[in-house]
């Protein structure tokens, strides 16, 4: 009975396999070569998870004993080289590599983990890889670039930190990953050494799948913004002189914002019923979607993210309309002119409803794309199966955008019919925003009816239409030959 307890349940386990990295106290030597930032942060959070730490610097008199933590021999290169048992980080810069050519005899065997980043994007050769062709008899490993000093020395309490590794050398790489893990990060295999050139410039770019997402927000605030100053401020004024400059601060961006997050919140649910009417139109799920297409459907989340952006600037700008000097003069002007009038009750059943009806649309619609925003969140999502992440970003995300164009319609409630809603005959700013979420609505409504709906599920779970089934290839029986009996 002990012996069954005592065998692992799965052979090959971790439990009898051997460890690359002893775990015995006192821990393996780890040489460092580079006394500088990310060299002293390394030191720290090895030291802290029981490795032995040998730093090599070209002059060890210049750097300062308090500069690493207790346990931490500060020596030349060369003996921090001799120092190391297998593992040794190259944290200099890659014009500094050639000064490491009189230690080839002593790296011959070691496994060299290469910190660099690159200096430009698009190079022809990586800094990993130029350090493999100096160091030919050793292994090179490419990782713990895209961990910042920092995050060395603050260990997990800023969350979990992500480490891209590698190499042509299966064992090195393992032994790299082992050790990543034992510093409490969180190490990716992305590959052969090929891979260290992207891995590299990970740190240059800058919000990468942000940019279009970004570009089109701003484009549409552009557009809005400027449709709003010549509809309102630029066309009255030269019209007849009515300078309503004062609304280009503060009610211009009011009424712009609302648009601009409506038709970004519709961009985010176009894509996926392009999508689907592609499918339908080709009876298979198994030819690629156009590149743009492609593109688009990937930067979901981004443009989501900027729609509530949107809404919540249009949110705060709405509570601070009431607080600017010209809305305390209208409301001033308004009450003289209701006492001049005689009026007594300027109460009007139908707007109340309208303002009552308006709001509550647009606080509900801001709250759901609240929840579409957390859950857009790696650490919420993550904890969410597919079938919750699919009810909340698709179901509740139609029910914001839904409510999102009550808001607006309430909004508007009959003032489209009027025919002093349509200055210079230009349509007001609501109604251009309408255009695109109507048309995703209406379009999300068509593809729930039951006859496309029962196609593209079929279709989704690799159902083909006739034309894309190969016809079945009959044998043909050659006659037999009896002329020989």
């Amino acid at each position: 009975m002990q012996s069954d307890i005592k065998t692992p349940l799965l052979p090959g386990s971790a439990s009898d396999s051997p460890e690359l990295l002893p775990r015995g106290l006192p821990g393996p030597v780890i040489g460092v070569i580079g006394s500088g930032d990310f060299s002293r942060s390394l030191a720290i959070r090895l030291v802290a998870s029981g490795f032995r730490v040998v730093v090599g610097s070209r002059d060890p008199r210049r750097v300062a004993s308090s500069l690493f933590p207790d346990g931490v021999e500060v020596q030349t290169q060369q003996e921090a080289v001799d120092g190391a048992e297998r593992v040794v980080f190259v944290a200099v810069y890659p014009e500094h590599y050639g000064s490491l050519l009189r230690l080839r005899e002593q790296l011959a065997g070691k496994v060299l983990v290469d910190v660099s980043n690159a200096s430009q994007l698009h190079s022809q050769q990586s800094n990993a890889e130029r350090l493999a062709e100096l160091f030919p008899k050793s292994s090179v490993v490419k990782g713990f670039n895209v961990v910042s000093a920092w995050a060395l020395q603050t260990g997990n309490s800023d969350g979990s930190k992500q480490v891209l590794i590698c190499s042509d050398c299966s064992d090195s790489k393992a032994a790299v990953i082992q050790l990543a893990h034992r510093l409490g990060l969180c190490p990716v295999d992305v590959g052969g050494l090929c891979c260290s050139r992207d891995i590299e410039e990970v740190p240059l770019l800058l919000f990468p799948s942000w940019g279009g997402p970004v570009l089109a927000t701003f484009f549409l605030f552009l557009f809005f913004y400027g449709y709003n100053f010549l509809r309102r401020i630029l066309l009255p004024y030269l019209d007849h002189g009515e300078n309503n400059f004062y609304q280009l601060p503060l009610v211009a961006v009011n009424e712009t914002l609302p648009a601009v997050a409506l038709v970004t919140l519709a961009l985010v649910y176009l894509p996926g019923l392009v999508a689907a009417v592609l499918q339908l139109c080709r009876g298979t799920k198994y030819r690629r979607f156009p590149g743009w297409l492609d593109h688009w459907l990937c930067r979901r989340k981004q443009l989501g993210l900027l729609s509530f952006l949107c809404a919540g600037l249009h949110a705060v700008y709405s509570v601070c309309l009431t607080l600017r000097k010209a809305a305390g003069y209208s409301l001033l002007n308004s009450a003289y002119q209701q006492v001049k009038a005689g009026i007594e009750n300027a109460w009007v059943e139908q707007q109340v409803w309208r303002s009552d009806l308006y709001l509550s649309c647009g606080i509900l619609g801001f709250g759901v794309l609240t929840l579409l925003a957390i859950t857009s969140l790696p650490s919420v999502g993550n904890s969410l199966n597919w079938q919750e992440f699919t009810f909340v970003q698709s179901g509740l995300g139609y029910a914001a955008l839904t409510l999102s164009i009550m808001h607006t319609l309430f909004f508007g409630w009959d003032f489209a019919f009027l025919p002093r809603a349509y200055p210079y005959y230009l349509p007001p700013v609501y109604l251009l925003a309408l255009i695109l979420p109507c048309t995703v609505l209406v379009g999300r409504l068509l593809l729930a009816l039951p006859c496309l709906a029962f196609r593209l599920a079929k279709i989704r779970r690799g159902w083909e239409s006739p034309r894309h089934q190969q016809p079945p290839v009959t044998e043909v029986v050659q006659p037999q030959n009896f002329s020989h009996v």
